[in-house]
């Protein structure tokens, strides 16, 4: 029996989860955070702490850490969180999809886009072993094209896939995301699983400013979900997301992060004047020159 401790970052609505075996000691990290002040632009392990603090403080041994996919909205942590715990670290094996559309977006030249950042990539239906606790692999694309859902035991952690029925779904307008793909990766993986599997999202962003939420139920998100429910028709789902994606403006920290997680959470190497720098590219994300 497996319990779930969730860290909240509020800057970016993220939630890590430290997923524990308290009689084996086992645990799985899923999305960790590296904090970064858009303004400063001065990183922080902030968030990190927390989950190095709380592993510490109950004597966890930390057998991996994973991501649910390349995150747009902010850093990842798991180099941080591997140079920690010396734990190997894991994604979706489809990643490769995403370094190279960004590979090619940052002008990366010799930058390897076959994954080798992971010690592990991940593939559907793999079960991994992590000591005591077995994560099985849900490839749940749509919001990106490299996404992974993680069943551990009764739960799943659904990554932005799904997020709270009150909110609905992620958006599909990245680079090769697909409102279809989306849909089907909700109806015919995830809202397949027993009504009482728990769902753990990865964001919560409190519409109308209610109290932070970050578990359901697959039961509880097909009656319910406000984009996305048991019977909803993927064409009136695909139109109703794309024209919500339309109006949406990017992520804050897209070109910051996309260019830190697809090489794993490691930060540009400095520069000789002992200074890592950000590369971003002018209008990636459309604009006239």
């Amino acid at each position: 029996m497996t319990t779930t401790k969730a860290f909240f970052d509020p800057q970016t609505y993220t939630l890590t989860y430290l997923v524990y075996d308290a009689d084996g000691g086992d645990a799985v990290v899923i999305d960790p955070v590296l904090d970064l002040d858009p303004i400063a632009w001065r990183t922080s392990t902030r968030s990190a702490d927390q989950v190095r603090q709380f592993v510490a403080e109950t004597s966890l041994n930390v057998r991996y850490i994973l991501d649910t996919h390349a995150h747009a909205d902010h850093l990842s942590g798991m180099e941080v969180l591997k140079e920690a715990f010396g734990a190997p670290t894991g994604i979706g094996e489809h990643i490769t999809e995403v370094q190279k559309v960004c590979a090619g977006a940052y002008n990366l030249k010799d930058f390897p886009t076959d994954g080798r950042q992971w010690d592990t990539l991940l593939s559907e239906g793999q079960r991994l072993e992590a000591g005591t606790i077995a994560v099985d692999v849900l490839h749940t694309p749509g919001h990106t094209p490299a996404c992974s859902s993680y069943k551990i035991g009764d739960a799943v952690f659904t990554g932005d896939a799904l997020f709270m029925p009150d909110y609905g779904t992620g958006r599909c307008d990245f680079p090769k995301g697909s409102a279809s793909d989306l849909y089907d990766s909700v109806t015919k993986k995830l809202y397949t699983l027993p009504a009482a599997t728990r769902v753990f999202t990865g964001h919560d962003y409190q519409p109308g400013g209610r109290e932070l939420r970050f578990e359901s139920t697959i039961g509880e998100q097909k009656e319910t979900n406000v984009r996305l429910r048991a019977g909803t028709a993927k064409s009136d789902f695909v139109s109703a997301r794309e024209a919500r994606d339309a109006e949406l403006s990017a992520p804050k920290l897209i070109l910051q992060s996309l260019q830190i997680n697809i090489d794993a959470g490691r930060l540009p190497e400095p520069e000789d004047n002992g200074t890592r720098y950000f590369k971003i590219p002018m209008n990636f994300l459309g604009g006239s020159r």
